[in-house]
Formats: C-alpha cells, structure tokens, sequence
C-alpha cells in the first residue's frame, strides 16, 4: 500500500506512476486526498478537545479544594459536553479512515523509474538473451505428445479426478517434478537461502499482506466455510513470516526458500497457449523471498535474476530476460524482471520465472519493519522471484532435450533422477 504522505506531498508524482502502470481510476488519488483532508481537520479538533478535557479535570480538582463547588459543577457539565463532542468526532474519524483505507488499498504500486513505458508484453524490454536456439530437426514433438508416449503425464486422468487444468504426474513424470524441486531447493539453500515449508492456506490478512487481495480476488480459490484461501504462491505465506514484525538491521538480508503447490483459478484462460502444462490451476514451485534494507533493495533484485539465470544455465536451456513494461506488470510491483525459455517443439518463448522488487508496498500493508543503528524504525523492502516454476519448465525440459531415442536428463538433474535418459 502506498503511504498517505507520498499522496499528499507528491500528488502529481503519484497520477504519472500510476499513468505508467495504465490505472484507470485517477480520480481515487484526489478522493483519498479530500477524505486525508477532512479526517486531519477532525483530528485537530477532537486533540484541541482532549487538551480542554484534561486542563478542566485539573482545574475541577482546584476548585474543589478551594470549596468552590458550582464552579466545579459546571466546569464538569462542560467537560461532559465535551466528552460528548469528542465522542462523535471518533466516531466520524473511525468512518473516514476506513474510507480512506478502502479506497488506498485500490491503488497499485508506482513503478520505478527504470520501468519502460508500454502497455502489452509486446512492449517489455529484452535485456539479455542467453545460448542459441536448439535444433529440433526431425523430431519436435510438443510437451503433451511427449508426456503421452512416456507416460508422465496423464490430463485425462486428473480431469476425472478433479478437473481440468489438473495434471496427474505419473512413474517418471513424477520423479522429474521431485528432482526438480530438490535441485532448485538444493540450489536456494546453497545461496544462504532459509528453507521453510509453508502451509498450502492462508486467512485473509496474509493474502492481503502481500496484495494477493484485492488484486487477486476471483484468482485465487476460497474457502468460505473456514474463510481461508489456496495460496498462488509460497510468496503469500513465507513474506507473512515477518508480518507485524521490528528485526534489527544486522539480521538483513532476510532470504528465504520454500517449496509449494500452487493454485490458480486462471479464470478466462484457454486455446492452444494454455495447452498441455502451458497453463493449469495446480503447480508446483519452488520460490525466494528476501526482505532487505531500502537502499539495496534495486541490487538485491539484480543478484536474485543472476541466481535464476545459473538454474537455467544448469539445466541448459536457452532463455531470456524481459523488464516489464508499466502496463504488464502486476497490482504490486515496483520493477519486474520475467525469465523466459524458448520452448523449440512449440516455437514460443515461455515465462518460467518473475523477479519482482515490491519496495515497502507490502510491507507497509504487513508492518514488516527493522530498526536501523540510530534506533529508527524503518519499513523493510520486499522482494520475491519463481526459482523456478515447474509446469513450464519441464515442458521445455522434455522438448528441448527430446531425442530420437528419448529425452536427456540434464546432467545437473541425474544425482536426483537417477538416470540419464527417460525412454
């Protein structure tokens, strides 16, 4: 959540941020800063109430002990007046500011000046490509067809247990998945990544905590009976760890690693981009979490893509790195870099990976704060990237390592796989 003070200082600043992001609502800001306006006013008076209030309890108690009890009597008439008055002035305030906080929380974060302008994935940024395309030839079978003749994956199967959009991994598709978890874990922890093992639920403070909600309202699957919801992402539970929490500035960087199922309702989504493991409502994904001092947060960003590329690199798989444009990055970013592969069988790059830098607007939202050498207390940033997801990983995994004899497990993956080939 944005802080009210950059909305009364810098309005204008704030309307071209949000220009940048294409955020149609404009017209909160001004709201936001007329509610801000009238809730400070009332709060000067019911302070300037308060003052009178405790100056005539003082003077009450003098009157009394000088025995001048009807000035006493009616100073205390006044002072129930006053009480009175204070009282509706709360309850104005109380109103106001739940106003202003339901409006606030529809304002999404400002983007960094870094951020290109544009609208479309069209639109971002490729910084840096790395490796060559592969060279299917003959055989270039997509994903799914592979994951038939295997038998690794079965999407029939999972529509029957449950529906689409929920893949069954099966024998060798199944140990894949466990071998790229582990590696990727492996790979956190060996980077002085923290491993923790979330719960797959969350209550509604957490998910708004990192701005699942509102931005994510009608994405994510609902409990109502239990008012509880299936994360995303492991993002939602790991950050939460340090909702309504002051760590002293030695304990920074704060970097932790967790594996988790993902779920995703992806209303709208279909066609042949949403495919085979292209898109689907369960996955699993192994994410990094850092909170960090402010002033390190843009060079912590840049280390944490650096780590997501070695992965890639390991598994030798030919990838990009796209900086999003204002309009295509999410509610909550500040800066987001997204990692793609190219997927050979299907000729398409495909997002494997976002590297996002949300500055204190989730942590603003939690109240995740550390206390720096002079004793001030100070909103932490937050930052989190995919390390990776798997759907689309192991969809490039199988096409771009396809061979006439079977697929090649990458060399990094063997130790955990067990063999060199599925076949």
């Amino acid at each position: 959540m944005l802080p009210i003070q950059l909305l009364r200082q810098n309005k204008e600043f704030v309307l071209e941020g949000l220009k940048k992001k294409h955020f149609k609502e404009l017209n909160l800001v001004e709201e936001i800063i007329s509610i801000d306006e009238k809730r400070r006013q009332i709060q000067v008076e019911n302070d300037t109430l308060a003052a009178s209030i405790n100056s005539a309890s003082k003077n009450i108690g003098q009157l009394m002990g000088q025995g001048k009890k009807e000035e006493a009597e009616a100073l205390k008439a006044d002072v129930a007046k006053h009480k009175e008055q204070t009282k509706e002035l709360a309850e104005k305030l109380s109103q106001l500011e739940k106003e202003q906080h339901e409006l606030m929380i529809k304002l999404p974060n400002l983007p960094h000046s870094s951020v290109p302008e544009g609208k479309t994935p069209e639109e971002n940024e490729v910084v840096r490509q790395w490796d060559s395309m592969p060279n299917l030839e003959a055989q270039k079978l997509p994903h799914w067809e592979l994951m038939e003749k295997y038998n690794l994956v079965n999407f029939e199967l999972g529509t029957k247990i449950t529906g689409s959009g929920f893949p069954v991994y099966i024998g060798q598709g199944a140990k894949l998945q466990r071998a790229l978890i582990a590696y990727f874990l492996d790979h956190n922890i060996d980077a002085g990544y923290t491993e923790y093992y979330p719960p797959y639920m969350v209550n509604e403070a957490s998910a708004y905590g990192t701005g699942s909600l509102p931005d994510k309202e009608g994405q994510m699957y609902y409990m109502p009976a239990d008012d509880l919801y299936l994360i995303p992402t492991s993002e939602v539970p790991v950050t939460n760890v340090y909702r309504d929490t002051i760590v002293a500035e030695s304990e920074l960087p704060i970097k932790m690693t967790a594996y988790s199922p993902c779920f995703r309702r992806e209303a709208g989504s279909y066609g042949k981009d949403v495919r085979g493991l292209n898109r689907v409502h369960q996955f699993d994904k192994v994410e990094i979490v850092q909170l960090v001092h402010p002033e390190k947060s843009y060079d912590v960003q840049e280390e944490m893509v650096t780590h997501v590329e070695a992965l890639l690199k390991a598994l030798g798989l030919q990838y990009r790195v796209l900086r999003l444009c204002g309009g295509d990055m999410s509610f909550a970013s500040a800066r987001t870099y997204d990692l793609e592969v190219y997927s050979a069988a299907q000729e398409r790059w495909l997002e494997v990976s976002s590297v996002s830098n949300f500055e204190t607007f989730q942590t603003n939202r939690m109240k995740a704060r550390f206390k720096d050498g002079n004793g001030k207390t100070q909103l932490l940033h937050s930052l989190n990237g995919s390390s990776l997801a798997l759907p689309r990983m192991m969809a490039c995994i199988l096409e771009n390592h396809q061979t006439p004899e079977g697929i090649k497990i990458p060399e990094v993956l063997r130790p955990y796989f067990g063999k060199e080939m599925i076949s």
